[in-house]
Parts: C-alpha cells; structure tokens; sequence
C-alpha cells in the first residue's frame, strides 16, 4: 500500500518566493514541485482542456514514478452535467493517456447545485471506459448516501473523500483505492491545517488504508502556500500514525 501525497494544481504565481525560488522560470516549475512530491493532482484540466503537447511535456519533464491525478473537465460536470457526454469523455480520455504509465485517477468533480440523481450517474458510470482509474466528487449533501455508494462499488468507481467548511463527507472507499482532497478546515481554500489537525487526519487515513492498494492526498488551499506546507508535512504524519 502506498500513499501519494501532493496538491491540487501547481502552477500558483503567488508561490514564487513562498515555495519556488525567486528567480526560477516557470518552465522549470514541474521540475522543482517533483523533487519535492511524487503526485499532483492537475486542476487547469478543469478549466481548459491542454492541448496534446502540454500532457507530452508534463510527461517528459517528471520523474519516471510521478504520477498525475487529472481534474476533469468542467464541460462534462458542470455544462452536460454527465448527460450526452460520450465524445466528450472520450477526447478528454484520450488527452489524458498521453501521460501513459504516469497517469493516476481521473477527478469529476460535480457541481453544488447538482443534486442527486440516481438514473443519471448510473447511466454515466456505466458508459466510462474499463482499465482506469475513476473518482467522483460530491458537492451536494444529496449525493451522501449508501445507495450512491454501493452503485460507485458496483462499477468499480472511486469515492472522494473531502474535508471543506461547508459540508461533512463521510470517510470511506468504494474500490481498491482512495482519494482524498483537503480544501481548508475554516475557510475554503484558505486556511492552514494546524498540526492536531493533520495528526487526526492520519490516524483516520490509516484506518481507512487497512486493506487499500493506494490512497491518493491532494491539499487544495493553495493561499500563501499553505497547500505546500501542510502536504510537506503530512507524511509525518502518517508515519506516527502508522
């Protein structure tokens, strides 16, 4: 069982002298984050789909055991909200494996005022390519609930785990391995994880990693670099826990 520890996005301006030197290009930004974490979890793709030389060159340009866990794209959660969505999915599927051997789980992340509908996520489940690693982020207190949970087991699909003010997520997994994404314990994307925090957080992971092939970590409050450090720390953390 391994732990893949990283943050959400990497490419933050305001990190420049907080975490990457002052004078360091930007082009060598990837190079720097990798010698500091084996994992990212890429959030642009949220946004933008790159384009196919992008995912080449983050492939080149990280270690041979990195491993890039990709938001996927807003037009499918967001727009379609997961309705007609076959040609979508398959060209942002098809980006993503240019990252071959380095390419971790595939992040849909739906939106707040999506509420739950059990029709809709089968459907869509069902029509996702076998072979890769899925995870489904919920942001709609509906969605909680075992019934959901059992239809992301049935097709081998991942849970994601969350901590974030506005909504308590249940700690569990759906497949042979986790995902969890920190957003801030008092302001999204904000705040820094003290180190109780952290420590409560490890005990829990290693509980829910009894028995798990992998679990993926991702900090996301990327203000003043607090993502850095708290994912700097964390496997510490684990360690003691362990």
């Amino acid at each position: 069982m391994r732990y893949y520890i990283g943050t959400s996005g990497w490419h933050y301006g305001h990190w420049r002298g907080k975490f990457y030197p002052e004078k360091l290009a930007k082009t060598k930004w990837l190079e720097f984050y990798a010698g500091h974490f084996a994992t990212v979890e890429l959030n642009n793709s949220f946004y933008r789909l790159p384009g196919e030389a992008t995912f080449v060159n983050w492939y080149d340009n990280s270690p041979a055991d990195f491993i890039f866990s990709v938001k996927v794209s807003r037009f499918i959660t967001h727009i379609k909200r997961l309705r007609d969505t076959g040609e979508a999915v398959e060209k942002f599927i098809s980006r993503a494996k240019l990252l071959k051997e380095k390419l971790g789980p595939l992040l849909y992340q739906l939106p707040s005022n999506l509420h739950r509908n059990d029709e809709v996520l089968e459907s869509f489940l069902s029509s996702l390519p076998r072979g890769l690693k899925h995870v489904f982020e919920f942001r709609h207190q509906s969605w909680l609930e075992e019934e959901v949970f059992e239809t992301l087991h049935k097709y081998n699909i991942g849970f994601c785990v969350f901590d974030m003010p506005s909504l308590t997520c249940p700690l569990l997994a759906t497949t042979d391995f986790a995902y969890v994404r920190f957003h801030g314990s008092t302001g999204l994307y904000s705040s820094c994880y003290s180190g109780e925090e952290l420590a409560r957080w490890a005990a829990r992971l290693t509980d829910l990693a009894d028995g798990l092939k992998s679990v993926y970590i991702y900090f996301n409050n990327d203000a003043e670099a607090f993502a850095v450090k708290n994912a700097k720390s964390f496997g510490g953390y684990l360690q003691n826990a362990c």
